[in-house]
């Protein structure tokens, strides 16, 4: 990612958070004279103690000088959380990492991991890089999802195939708050190898074949294990309830593991088992 592009996307994320927060939240008066939502710039400046002009300057993507004690002041008036933070750091700073080039050696699904994804029967599982190409998926996930195996490993891409793939427009109840999830993690990511011009590239892909997407992902959040209850409406077993748990797995390769955990509360296990059972 280039300067001028990684101080757009500084822009657009400051605009995003500040049109997120609402006066009262932020100890303001609402007024009846706000044209737009959120806070105003000059509140965003007095929160975080700089001057209206700095953070104008800031929200507006211009190459000014900036330090980590000011940058902790404006994520605190955003009210940002961790990885929001760092997702700041990366744009304002550029102090992404550079990532080594994506080949075979860095999404190596190893032993363990395919042991993981084998004694997780009944939880659909995905593993991914941190591009979020699917390089691993146990029997469970082909079940609720789709079978993986006969989609061509480099379409494999889990944020394009949501997008493009009906399977899971018709699966979950609310597709755009699935689609959240993982756009959170790729945001993630996106900040976190800020010097990677993939990403820019992938990201633009997407924006001029998907109009839907350019909207989400400038409404997403940013989370490296996002926790969120799932509804899913499968064809065959009806409603089904899953606790998404996502994490890295720590080792040489980027990888992610994510987890549909069947809700403890529902028949979802109970269903996944029958359905696993007629198809095996």
């Amino acid at each position: 990612m280039n300067q001028e592009t990684r101080l757009q996307a500084l822009s657009s994320f400051l605009k995003s958070k500040r049109a997120k927060i609402s006066p009262e939240a932020a100890g303001f008066p609402s007024g009846t004279r706000r044209r737009t939502p959120g806070l105003r710039r000059e509140e965003v400046a007095q929160l975080a103690g700089v001057s209206p002009t700095w953070y104008t300057w800031l929200e507006q993507g211009r190459d000014i000088k900036v330090s980590g004690s000011v940058l902790d002041c404006v994520a605190a008036a955003l009210q940002m959380n961790e990885d929001e933070r760092k997702y700041l750091y990366a744009l304002a700073i550029g102090s992404g990492h550079i990532a080594p080039a994506m080949d075979e050696e860095h999404s190596e699904m190893t032993p363990s991991l395919k042991r993981i994804l084998q004694e997780l029967r009944f939880c659909p599982t995905i593993i991914s890089d941190r591009r979020c190409q699917i390089v691993g998926w146990n029997a469970a996930a082909s079940h609720v999802f789709m079978d993986f195996e006969q989609i061509p490993p480099e379409q494999r891409n889990m944020i394009r195939l949501l997008f493009t793939r009906k399977e899971f427009r018709r699966l979950a109840g609310n597709w755009e708050h699935f689609v959240g999830g993982y756009l959170a993690i790729f945001r993630a990511y996106y900040g976190q190898y800020v010097q990677d011009d993939w990403y820019e590239r992938f990201i633009e892909e997407m924006k001029g074949s998907h109009p839907e997407f350019q909207y989400l992902w400038e409404q997403s959040q940013v989370s490296s294990a996002p926790d969120v209850l799932l509804e899913f409406r499968h064809a065959k077993v009806g409603k089904m309830l899953f606790h998404l748990t996502s994490f890295q797995v720590q080792g040489p390769s980027d990888l992610r593991c994510s987890v549909y955990t069947p809700a403890p509360e529902s028949s979802t296990e109970s269903k996944l088992r029958r359905l696993m059972e007629k198809q095996d």
